[in-house]
């Protein structure tokens, strides 16, 4: 099997020293392929393009382990083989316990041991790495579900006769965590209150902030404030907590009577929910969408009332679900093209909100770059 060539910088400004490793590696037949470098500041521009560096610790502008710090600190820094004097192998110690792979003695090696020090020195830092993002991986993973158990939390409607059935399904870019949340609350005189909001952006911040809106829309709630007012203390809320002036967060905010015959919702600049009865898509009154929250101060949401059918269902659902894309079609794929893809499944059967992420997933040709939540709120009567 061939050995892969790897790229070596050798920082040394003496050049009978810099013979000795040249020849060192001939000896050896090593597939290296060696870059010189004069000055630390000369090997600090060719660093992006070395695998190992061999560094003197006597340089014309740094002295002891000062350059080997400078290296170390850069990102993705290649490893590092400190080479020392006859008398200086406690600062060869030193230097390993800085950060350098190994050190070696000038004059005590010879080719086969400076082509085993490179070769260890460049596995272990390979090693190294892969631990460490491996590391940041599992941080990162479980930092992201603990955010989306904030963000998706259990319903709290034991014992209602309102059913409620949730989906989500991550964007493309997994890495990025989104701020979507929903949640739903069933208080003691019957009354089922629901929430869907997207927080704009993606990323911990804007999880988090997803997670405080939740959380506060859920006391608010349970505390008994009247749901016209709840979306006015969200927005407060929101103003007080974010990261940054312009993030603003969209909702839909449903509130089914206790006898089910009605609800009323709230939109802040949110897609209006479906209305569905049976296997067909009923038209909602005209509403008026409202602003996001954090857009204006003292705005006043108003609610639309809605008469419910027996049979009813309601879908509430994040713009990611009707913002992918469309095949040979400039348009996202919008409104009016879901209830399509909508009423086609309704007819095949009760799984339709997995069958329709699927389809609008298959239309944008792969996975959807936002994330969609999907909340369905049914007659349990």
């Amino acid at each position: 099997m061939r050995t892969k060539t790897v790229r070596v910088l050798l920082v040394e400004d003496d050049d009978g020293d810099a013979l000795l490793v040249e020849a060192l590696l001939e000896e050896a037949s090593a597939p290296f392929v060696l870059a010189r470098a004069h000055t630390l500041a000369e090997a600090e521009s060719l660093l992006s393009d070395s695998e190992c560096v061999l560094l003197d610790l006597g340089l014309p502008d740094s002295q002891g382990l000062d350059g080997l710090h400078r290296l170390l600190a850069k990102p993705n820094a290649p490893a590092i083989l400190v080479l020392t004097g006859h008398d200086d192998e406690r600062e060869g110690i030193s230097a390993v316990a800085a950060g350098a792979e190994d050190f070696l003695i000038k004059g005590k090696v010879d080719g086969e041991l400076l082509l085993r020090g490179v070769r260890y020195a460049v596995e272990r830092r390979r090693a190294d790495n892969a631990q460490f993002q491996l590391r940041e991986a599992k941080l990162l993973a479980a930092e992201r579900s603990r955010l989306e158990r904030g963000l998706l939390p259990p319903p709290l409607l034991q014992n209602s006769d309102v059913n409620l059935e949730v989906r989500y399904q991550p964007g493309g870019q997994r890495m990025l965590l989104g701020g979507d949340f929903y949640d739903a609350v069933g208080l003691p005189d019957g009354t089922v209150h629901a929430i869907i909001g997207d927080v704009c952006g993606h990323g911990p911040d804007e999880a988090a902030l997803g997670v405080c809106l939740r959380i506060a829309w859920r006391a608010l709630i349970l505390a008994g404030e009247p749901a016209e007012k709840v979306l006015r203390t969200l927005d407060q809320v929101l103003v007080a907590e974010r990261h940054g002036e312009g993030i603003f967060t969209t909702a839909c905010m449903i509130t089914v009577a206790p006898d089910r015959r009605s609800a009323r919702y709230f939109l802040a600049g949110h897609p209006e929910p479906l209305m569905m009865v049976g296997r067909e898509i009923v038209d909602l009154p005209p509403s008026k969408i409202g602003v996001p929250l954090g857009v204006l101060p003292d705005y006043a949401w108003t609610g639309v009332d809605v008469p419910l059918p027996s049979g009813w269902s309601l879908a509430c659902y994040t713009d990611g679900l009707i913002e992918g894309r469309v095949p040979d079609d400039v348009d996202r794929l919008g409104v009016e093209r879901l209830c399509e893809i909508l009423a086609r499944h309704l007819r095949d059967g009760p799984d339709w909100m997995d069958s329709v992420i699927a389809e609008v997933t298959e239309l944008n040709g792969g996975a959807l770059d936002d994330d969609v939540a999907l909340l369905l709120l049914k007659d349990g009567k």
